[in-house]
Order: structure tokens, then C-alpha cells, then sequence
């Protein structure tokens, strides 16, 4: 099953608020499961992806910022 939750064209400003958003909700979700978490493994393994989140979010954000007119944003969950 896919679930289709992004597709369409957007000018800089709107690219990058969706993005962001996009990120910020992932980045809550691990801090969220990084309070509830005793385990170092974890909590290590969760740290590394928040701050590949964040690495992610300032390159879009850089590449956006180069690009002139619409940019094309596409998101689709896949459940397998």
C-alpha cells in the first residue's frame, strides 16, 4: 500500500517550511523516544539521526535556495 502525502510544485519559501516541518516532526518523535529510553545504544543511535536530520534539513535548504522558480516536492509512505 502507498499512501501519497506530498506532490506538487512550490515556490522556495513553501518548499522550505514544508521540509522543515517534515523534519521537525522526525526530530520530535526521537527526542520523544529518547526521554523514554534508559538504554545507551539507543539513545546514542538516536542522537546520530537527529543530527542527520538536521545535516539533511540545511543541505535542502541550501539546494532550495539555489534553484529559480518552482521546485518539485514528492512524498509517498510505502507499508510493506
Amino acid at each position: 500500500m502507498k499512501i501519497n502525502i506530498l506532490n506538487g510544485d512550490f515556490d522556495q519559501k513553501d518548499a522550505i517550511e514544508i521540509i522543515t516541518k517534515f523534519i521537525d516532526v522526525k526530530i520530535k518523535f526521537q527526542e520523544n523516544k529518547m526521554q523514554n529510553s534508559s538504554n545507551e545504544e539507543d539513545l546514542k543511535m538516536r542522537e546520530n539521526r537527529i543530527i542527520k536530520l538536521q545535516k539533511d534539513l540545511y543541505e535542502a535548504r541550501e539546494t532550495i535556495l539555489k534553484k529559480v522558480g518552482k521546485i518539485s516536492l514528492q512524498s509517498v509512505i510505502e507499508l510493506q
